[in-house]
């Protein structure tokens, strides 16, 4: 899958806010096929930042969250206010 396939938009609720801020991680909502790797290397190319790690979450409405982590010399607010979320 390419890169802009994987990654559907950024999502920025009151509890990401909080995940940006404290655990240097920004929430996506992802495409339901894409894996953990995936996301991984759509959030490199895209952002160009590294990626520490990703966890991935279906909601009762069957969207896929991605909690994607930050490497500690990337600032998850620095990237947040670059899309334009924060």
């Amino acid at each position: 899958m390419r890169p802009d396939e994987v990654i559907l938009y950024p999502l920025m609720t009151e509890k990401a806010i909080d995940l940006v801020e404290r655990e240097n991680k920004l929430i996506f909502v992802v495409d339901r096929r894409s894996s953990k790797t995936d996301v991984a290397k759509a959030i490199a190319e895209l952002y160009e930042v590294e990626v520490d790690e990703v966890r991935t979450l279906i909601t009762h409405r069957g969207e896929k969250r991605a909690y994607v982590r930050l490497n500690p010399k990337y600032n998850a607010s620095d990237l947040a206010i670059k899309l334009g979320i924060l």
